[in-house]
């Protein structure tokens, strides 16, 4: 992990995507691909306190590619996948020792840290006022009235 000049934190790792199949003979294929992650803020000293060499992810984001020049002045591109989402798929024994934690530290009010799944907030109490952001995909949305249930 590493500061930018402005102070936003920004990490990069690399990722190991893996597949195996088996051809017309019979026969088994491993492949491996490997590709470059790039995390942001918040998200970016997360990866970096909780992420290890083998530990199992899911990265969720968008592919950017960048083009610089190399020090014998060939032009080069690198495509990187810019992370939005993280979530740890490992358990915490195969993570081995958990990372040390500051317990003083209080979250954030905009929520929990990506990766981690909280249920969702309550429905809210003052004459059906919607929170000002909606929860995030593929969690459990609030349900405001019975007109609501599809069955």
């Amino acid at each position: 992990m590493r500061y930018t000049e402005q102070g936003s934190a920004v990490t990069t790792f690399r990722v190991a995507s893996g597949r195996t199949w088996k051809d017309r003979d019979g026969n088994k294929h491993d492949d491996t691909e490997w590709f470059r992650v790039v995390a942001w803020d918040k998200l970016g000293e997360i990866c970096n306190q909780y992420l290890n060499k083998g530990t199992r992810v899911y990265i969720e984001g968008r592919l950017q590619t960048r083009k610089w020049t190399d020090r014998e002045g060939q032009e080069r591109y690198t495509t990187e996948v810019i992370a939005q989402d993280m979530i740890i798929l490992s358990s915490r024994t195969d993570r081995g020792p958990a990372p040390d934690i500051d317990e003083s530290y209080d979250e954030p009010a905009a929520g929990p840290p990506a990766g981690r799944r909280t249920s969702p907030p309550p429905a809210p109490s003052s004459g059906g006022r919607t929170p000002s952001r909606p929860p995030g995909r593929n969690q459990p949305q609030p349900i405001d009235s019975d007109d609501d249930i599809p069955f």
